[in-house]
C-alpha cells in the first residue's frame, strides 16, 4: 500500500497495479476500514481499480494527524478477506433485437451464435471494478475472452438508457441515456441510477453484476412495476456463492 497526498484536501491510496478479483478485494478492505471510523474530517471517498481517493476537511485536519488516526498500516487483511459477504445484483435483461442492435455484431466477430452470446455473457458473475463516466456507470470484470469486441468506430449520439453493451474486454451498462460507443448486445428495464430513490445506485465497486436473459413481455411488465412504484428492489439482490 502506497499513501501520497496530492492536494491540500485530497491523499490517494495505492495498491498493486493490477486489475484483478484479489487488489479489488484489498481496496473494498481498505475502503471498508476508512469508512468505520467515521472520522469527522472525511468528506468522501472514491475508489477505482487499483486506488483510492479520499477527500477531507484541511481546515480542521492536517494530512498528518487524519493518516495516524486512521491507522491504515495496520489493516489485517487476512482477517477482513472473505469475512464480508459479496453481494450480487442480478438484472434482467432482454437481449438482441430492438434492445441489442450490437448482438450481431459481437456475434460476427466472436464466431458464434446470438444464442452462444447470450449464454456466455449471462453466466459470469461480473466484478464492479469502479463506477463512473456516468453516476452508476459499472465498469466490470470477468467477461470471456470469446466476447471481447472492439468499441463501434463512429459512437452512437444516443443510447438509451439500461443497455448494457460490450468494449473491448470490458461489459457494462449505461443508467442513463447517453452517447457512447460500446457495443449495445441488450437492455435492462431495471432503473439502476434514480435521484429520487435510496440508494440512488443499486451497487457499489466491490459488488457484483449477472445479467439474467429474459423476454420482452417480462421486460415491459417490471417497466409498468417499476412506473407504479410496485416493483421490488431486494428480489434483485442475493450474495455470491
Amino acid at each position: 500500500m502506497n499513501i501520497r497526498q496530492i492536494s491540500e484536501t485530497h491523499f490517494m491510496i495505492y495498491e498493486q497495479n493490477e486489475i484483478n478479483p484479489e487488489v479489488r478485494d484489498k481496496i473494498s478492505n481498505i475502503v471498508s476500514h476508512i469508512e468505520s471510523y467515521k472520522h469527522p474530517a472525511i468528506l468522501s471517498v472514491t475508489s477505482s481499480y487499483t486506488s483510492i481517493m479520499v477527500a477531507f476537511d484541511a481546515t480542521t485536519y492536517t494530512y498528518e494527524k487524519l493518516i495516524k488516526e486512521l491507522n491504515l498500516q495496520n489493516i489485517n487483511f487476512e482477517s477482513d478477506s472473505g469475512k464480508k459477504s459479496k453481494k450480487v445484483i442480478t438484472l434482467p435483461v432482454v437481449y438482441g433485437e430492438q434492445y441489442g442492435p450490437d448482438l450481431n455484431i459481437v456475434a460476427e466477430h466472436s464466431q458464434l451464435t446470438k444464442e452462444e452470446v447470450i449464454k456466455l455473457h449471462s453466466d459470469e458473475n461480473y466484478l464492479i471494478y469502479a463506477i463512473g463516466f456516468l453516476p452508476g456507470f459499472p465498469f466490470l470484470g470477468g467477461l470471456n475472452k470469446q466476447l471481447y469486441t472492439p468499441r463501434k468506430e463512429t459512437p452512437r449520439s444516443k443510447i438509451k438508457s439500461g443497455s448494457v453493451g460490450i468494449a473491448n474486454n470490458q461489459t457494462g451498462l449505461y443508467p442513463k441515456e447517453s452517447p457512447g460507443g460500446w457495443q449495445i448486445i441488450g437492455r435492462t428495464p431495471v432503473d439502476v441510477f434514480n435521484l429520487e430513490r435510496n440508494p440512488m445506485i443499486l451497487y457499489e465497486a466491490g459488488d457484483y453484476i449477472s445479467f439474467k436473459a429474459i423476454e420482452e413481455q417480462e421486460f415491459q411488465e417490471i417497466e409498468r412495476e417499476i412506473e407504479s412504484g410496485k416493483f421490488d428492489y431486494s428480489r434483485l439482490v442475493g450474495e455470491l456463492n
